[in-house]
């Protein structure tokens, strides 16, 4: 009763925020002009486009990446038995970035239109699948996870360095077009992009639910595992996969979001007061959405010069809560 009462009073925020997510902006519009550019009776054209050309899927891109994101963090918080596990811990993330770092920075001959549009996606598409492929034949060889933990970091270190050396050696426009694509967007993503984003991430989402209950005995520990008949290095690449397609493919559409994945699976845990997946899994996913909705329309509110990179607020949300996890765990 408890935890259905919990669920529906997320539902009801999440919600909320979507329905603040569409009215917050450069322009305010009101709930009854929402309705009527839904049903097809505004007849102002300029709201009919900000709503759903740029504000609604915006809102959608939200949602998805949100819930991807932090249900990635639960995946490797359980898979590394460690609290401050999130989903770039892989370097499936930063693959990504050293994608995009070698498109942006390292061509001069593409057209510019090309690499902020798809050509990003392509390139932090491409990143993520060759990281993603180490990271699998890695996992079949290496059986201890915390030295897959420390492969994972050294990947990302490796991209990190190569991204460096790249910006040294690049042009100012070149430079600032990457260095926006990490401040994280959710304005970029269209209904194009949604069309390809949304069932890679439901996919992805689909194979997390399906291993919950292998997930809570893993909690329990591996030789635990392996006593009741479960391939724990098929488990490991199970999880990885998921993660790379929700954490993955998050990166290559909406730019890097920092703190989601590590912050709200805690979230969903202190409220719920369980470490169940069958429980922590969709109430991570739901509470990832309504941050990530909340920090949209804060980085959009009236009275900004602009917008804020969604990045940085998120980082404002989940540094604090960071700072709680390890004051907690050092209790």
């Amino acid at each position: 009763m408890k935890n259905s009462l919990l669920f529906s009073s997320l539902i009801i925020l999440l919600v909320v925020a979507f329905i603040l997510d569409l009215m917050i902006g450069t322009a305010n519009i009101s709930v009854s002009e929402i309705w009527n550019v839904f049903i097809g009776e505004n007849s102002n054209v300029v709201y009919n486009e900000i709503i759903l050309n740029h504000r609604l899927p915006k809102a959608i891109t939200a949602i998805l990446a949100g819930g991807a994101l932090a249900i990635a963090g639960v995946l490797m918080q359980t898979m590394f038995h460690n609290p401050l596990a999130g989903p770039d811990v892989l370097g499936v993330t930063s693959g990504s970035s050293l994608g995009v770092a070698l498109l942006t920075l390292g061509s001069s001959t593409l057209p510019l239109w090309f690499i902020s549009t798809w050509g990003q996606v392509i390139a932090a598409s491409i990143g993520a699948a060759l990281v993603l492929l180490l990271i699998v034949i890695v996992a079949i060889r290496v059986p201890q996870t915390t030295s897959l933990l420390i492969i994972g970091l050294m990947f990302g270190y490796f991209a990190g360095a190569i991204v460096s050396i790249l910006q040294s050696n690049s042009n100012p426009d070149t430079l600032k077009l990457f260095i926006t694509w990490t401040f994280g967007s959710l304005s970029a993503v269209g209904w194009d992009q949604l069309s390809i984003m949304t069932p890679i991430i439901i996919i992805g989402i689909i194979v997390a639910l399906v291993l919950q209950k292998q997930l809570n005995i893993l909690l329990l520990g591996k030789n635990y595992a392996n006593g009741l008949g479960i391939s724990v290095k098929r488990l490991r690449i199970s999880i990885i996969i998921a993660t790379a397609l929700l954490a993955g493919v998050s990166t290559a559409f909406t730019g890097p979001i920092a703190f989601i994945g590590i912050t709200m699976p805690h979230v969903a845990r202190g409220l719920f007061q369980t470490s169940n997946h069958r429980i922590v899994l969709p109430a991570s996913m739901i509470c990832g959405s309504i941050t990530l909705l909340i920090c949209d329309f804060i980085s959009q509110a009236p009275g900004l010069q602009g917008s804020l990179p969604i990045n940085a607020v998120t980082s404002l949300f989940g540094a604090p809560i960071i700072v709680w996890i390890i004051l907690k765990n050092r209790g």
